[in-house]
């Protein structure tokens, strides 16, 4: 397994994270023990969860999960960089969501409770909270960190701006505030190139890209729907919209010798903004499977005809669409 540094700070992470949105929902948690055993096993080191994972209304689920298999012991704490994340609604009371510090210091006390552990290595605000000043959302942040509860922040689904909001924010602190984004990016979802990416190279944020096989669009959809296996209608609207660019990327990746998700994956190690695709395994063979895009080389010549099929914005904002 290689290894990256978060973002600008020294911390060191394995260059695939381990989601667990499945857990709970699609994987049993005997399973989910063992996908994250072996996760430790093939020396990956991130795992990233939210305490909405699970989709039962404030329970937390998927922390829950996690909780009890860090509970077992064997240094797995220790062993591993925790992220979780904080904003969507954990209950029905008008505080029981989004980013007031309120919301932040009982959410980040209820994570811990879940995840059997005093410290959430990456707290990750979910989604910008267009409502709450950025004073607030700091002031909570730092007494979190003080208290020694956070290590460090992270934000998910932010606009490039947001991120120069809370970082001009967070200097006049004196506080280092982000350090990583989390966003939806893919072959299939480029727009982060606009203005995202540009954003965490100054500012020095790590990029996490969450959905980088876009739900499975781009592991081989067409070969699985041939087999019956992309039967939901999500999937099949996935399919009819990039049916096209879907029949030239897999010949693509056929003549390359590689697996579609291998493509993928290895398409986003390449970036050096990237710090970690999510890959969110719910069986062993899909978590035993991603590992091979890490020896993956694409040429020059590959990337521009990834490009041809799978065509981004055109770079960063504005001369993608100005002068």
């Amino acid at each position: 397994m290689d290894y990256t540094t978060l973002g600008r700070t020294g911390l060191k992470v394995s260059r695939l994270c381990l989601g667990t949105m499945n857990f709970g929902p699609e994987t049993d948690e005997k399973t989910s023990y063992r996908i994250m055993d072996a996760a430790l096993d093939m020396d990956i080191n991130f795992f990233d969860t939210a305490n909405v994972y699970g989709w039962k209304l404030g329970e937390g689920v998927t922390e829950q999960i996690i909780g009890r298999w860090l509970a077992q012991g064997g240094g797995r704490r220790e062993k591993i960089v925790l992220a979780t994340k904080v904003y969507g609604g954990m209950g029905d009371a008008p505080n029981e969501g989004r980013l007031s510090a309120y919301h932040i210091r009982r959410a980040c006390e209820e994570s811990l409770r879940r995840l059997q552990t005093d410290h959430i290595d990456l707290y990750q605000m979910h989604h910008i909270d267009r409502e709450t000043p950025w004073e607030e959302v700091w002031q909570a942040m730092e007494q979190l960190v003080a208290e020694g509860k956070v290590l460090y922040i992270g934000s998910s689904n932010f606009a490039g701006w947001h991120i120069a909001q809370a970082q001009s924010a967070a200097q006049q602190r004196h506080f280092m505030g982000l350090v990583s984004e989390q966003s939806l990016y893919n072959l299939a979802a480029r727009t982060i190139e606009l203005e995202v990416i540009p954003a965490c190279e100054s500012y020095g944020l790590g990029l996490i890209p969450w959905s980088p096989l876009s739900g499975g669009l781009l592991a081989g959809a067409l070969e699985k729907a041939k087999k019956g296996r992309r039967a939901k209608e999500y999937a099949q609207k996935m399919l009819d919209e990039h049916g096209e660019q879907l029949v030239a990327y897999e010949a693509l990746c056929r003549e390359f010798g590689e697996h579609p998700a291998d493509i993928a994956l290895a398409w986003l190690l390449r970036n050096p903004i990237v710090t970690a695709p999510i890959i969110g395994p719910r069986t062993m063979d899909q978590l035993t499977g991603n590992l091979h895009a890490l020896e993956i080389d694409l040429d020059p010549e590959f990337l521009t005809k990834l490009d041809t099929i799978w065509p981004g914005p055109g770079g960063p904002a504005p001369e993608a669409y100005a002068w």
